[in-house]
């Protein structure tokens, strides 16, 4: 279960990065974002990429979770790079959702 909420981390990390970027938020979140904001997309973004790879390397070892840390988020990449022309909200909401309903797998089991 934990593969699972690294994955759904590198998801949300990456698109907290591609919020913080002008262009993308505009057409995740239909708003013009202020510098402030956009600032806070990117340090959170880095920050759940850290928290990813954290869950790598408590689940691996050090050669290992960097190996895997980079697939996965390589592999939450792909629907993302999918949704952002297509389907922008899904995207966002996904964002929320994932690491949401992974944190609860990995707490009941």
């Amino acid at each position: 279960m934990m593969v699972w909420l690294a994955l759904a981390l590198a998801y949300a990390g990456l698109t907290a990065l591609a919020l913080g970027m002008k262009r993308h938020h505009q057409s995740l979140l239909g708003a013009k974002p202020s510098d402030a904001r956009l600032r806070a997309f990117r340090v959170t973004g880095w920050a759940l990429i850290a928290l990813m790879l954290l869950c790598c390397l408590r689940l691996w070892p050090l050669g290992l979770a960097l190996s895997l840390a980079f697939g996965l988020a390589t592999l939450a990449g792909l629907p993302l790079i999918f949704l952002l022309p297509y389907r922008p909200r899904l995207a966002a909401r996904l964002a929320l959702a994932l690491p949401l309903a992974a944190g609860v797998g990995v707490w009941v089991v």
